[in-house]
């Protein structure tokens, strides 16, 4: 009887395996890759694979619709303070760190949760980059805002509250990790002045754009939404990312 039972137990045992190795494979390509698994950052879906998207969550087109459009508020009193100083921290690593540990593959993590090196499918421009920390390196890969702070102040966040503004500018929802050189050419453009030269990732990334603003109840210009709508017609069908799309410690 006691036989029996240790080979039903193993039975499930390798069959739990089995089921893990599949899953395991199934989201592998939307995740870092780290030599350093005791390090503490978590590991979460890449923005940029469309792993974020889930069958729950509304259509773009349908929240952009519902969303209020105004002209621009004036960019007095505009300053990065005004969305806190600097990055946050999470379990002692910074936001930094946190989201290029969570979109960079083969990360290699040095000593308070730095990443040292890693890989980068960078999905604004479609090309691969080789991160590797250093006072010449480290600005090849850049993270950026999707909805740019200083656009997100003229549209509504100059009412939010500075705890609330700091949220927005740390929120995995809104963060990116991307090539260095593009986020330097969008500046703080919209989707009106501005879309990543990687056209198959335009839908993903207005889709993040629409839920940003929408979870923090910004409003949209006309010529924005007119911009988002063309991007839209190539793909009615994109839904919003999970408005709380996590990175590590999230």
């Amino acid at each position: 009887m006691r036989l029996r039972t240790r080979r039903v137990i193993g039975v499930l045992l390798l069959c739990s395996g089995i089921a893990l190795a599949i899953y395991d494979r199934q989201i592998a390509p939307g995740y870092g890759n780290t030599v350093n698994p005791s390090a503490d950052v978590k590991l979460e879906p890449s923005p940029g694979t469309g792993s974020d998207q889930a069958s729950t969550e509304p259509l773009a087109i349908t929240v952009l619709d519902s969303m209020p459009v105004k002209g621009r508020a004036p960019k007095t009193d505009y300053k990065r303070s005004q969305f806190g100083h600097g990055w946050s921290n999470v379990d002692s690593c910074d936001m930094r760190n946190i989201i290029l540990h969570r979109d960079l593959k083969n990360v290699v993590v040095g000593g308070s949760c730095k990443i040292m090196s890693g890989s980068l499918e960078d999905p604004y421009t479609g090309k691969i980059i080789e991160f590797t920390r250093g006072e010449q390196t480290s600005d090849d890969v850049q993270i950026d805002h999707i909805v740019a702070l200083s656009n997100a102040w003229q549209t509504g966040a100059q009412q939010l509250t500075l705890a609330e503004r700091t949220a927005l500018a740390n929120d995995p929802l809104e963060l990116v990790a991307v090539d260095g050189a593009a986020n330097q050419a969008k500046g703080d453009g919209d989707a009106a002045t501005w879309l990543p030269p990687n056209k198959s990732f335009r839908c993903q990334y207005v889709a993040r754009q629409i839920a940003v603003k929408s979870k923090y109840n910004l409003w949209v210009t006309q010529a924005e939404a007119d911009a988002i709508h063309r991007v839209l017609g190539d793909c009615p069908s994109q839904q919003l990312p999970s408005p709380t799309l996590r990175a590590a410690g999230g």
